[in-house]
């Protein structure tokens, strides 16, 4: 075997590894909701084919399956079967409610000093919920964006104040589960494209990027959590308004606006992998 091919084998084996890692927390997810090996094979081989017509561009259609059998090890007749299938979307994730959330904690006018969303006057000039409303959507009334929100239960309005608070730091309905996992999708989805696009090109196609600290308390865990949320805070209303200008600016100047970024910030504490103890030369004999 060549020197290429042993390179090629042990590229191989890396990535095996790395799935093993990326396909653990998908099985988990998968047997919890009770989705079966078989279907998640099943768009496994889709996906499958999906990229390698991908990578096959603009061949001749004649060869094309003959080709997207090479490359992925299924049958031409595999491949006409997935060729033909009707393909799944994800769940919608955009919304006038979404959206309204992201602008409430991403302008300062409507933040504290603490880049928390600040409670609202329900009308009146801005900051205020109608207004907010208005910049978001002009298909929807503010009325009844409003009693959608109070529905999905990700804001409350008090009568007697006529102000509108935010429940929580969230973006995602927690009672609608298609909508959660579409997030998931896409967020996760959108996180590994750049990963590996990266991986295959040069390397620096697009921003991503991780620190890990080990060696913490649980305390410092919960401390580090705190620092996590205020540092998405201060993210949240710093590029919040710079990408608008960006946006007025190419609408202003005509330009196609026909690209999207989406920016992101995770983080999952767990605890330290144990250290193997060193192995003595005694139990080597």
């Amino acid at each position: 075997m060549d020197t290429s091919s042993n390179s090629l084998r042990s590229e191989q084996q890396a990535l095996l590894g790395a799935l093993s890692h990326l396909l653990e927390p998908l099985a988990a997810l998968c047997l919890a909701k009770g989705v079966s090996v078989q279907s998640a094979e099943e768009l496994l081989r889709q996906s499958y084919v999906k990229a390698a017509r991908h990578a096959c561009g603009a061949g001749r259609s004649d060869r094309l399956t003959s080709r997207i059998s090479t490359m992925t090890g299924l049958t031409r007749r595999e491949v006409a079967r997935i060729e033909s299938l009707e393909k799944a979307q994800l769940p919608a994730t955009r919304s006038a409610a979404t959206d309204l959330l992201t602008q409430w904690a991403s302008q300062p006018a409507y933040t504290n000093g603490h880049l928390r969303p600040i409670r609202l006057p329900r009308q009146g000039a801005e900051p205020s919920f109608d207004a907010l409303a208005r910049q978001v959507t002009q298909d929807v009334h503010p009325r009844t964006l409003l009693e959608e929100m109070i529905r999905l239960k990700l804001v409350t309005h008090d009568a007697a104040t006529d102000t509108v608070s935010l429940l929580e730091d969230t973006f995602v309905p927690r009672g609608n589960w298609p909508e959660m996992v579409g997030h998931l999708g896409r967020n996760v989805g959108d996180h590994l494209q750049a990963a590996v696009t990266n991986v295959l090109g040069q390397g620096n196609e697009h921003f991503e990027q991780a620190l890990l600290a080990d060696e913490l308390s649980s305390q410092a865990i919960q401390e580090a959590r705190q620092l996590i949320a205020n540092e998405w805070r201060h993210l949240m209303t710093s590029l919040g308004p710079q990408l608008q200008a960006l946006m007025d600016a190419d609408r202003a100047a005509g330009r196609a606006q026909d690209q999207a970024v989406r920016i992101g910030l995770y983080s999952w504490a767990h605890p330290m992998f144990p250290v193997p103890s060193p192995v003595s030369e005694e139990s080597t004999t």
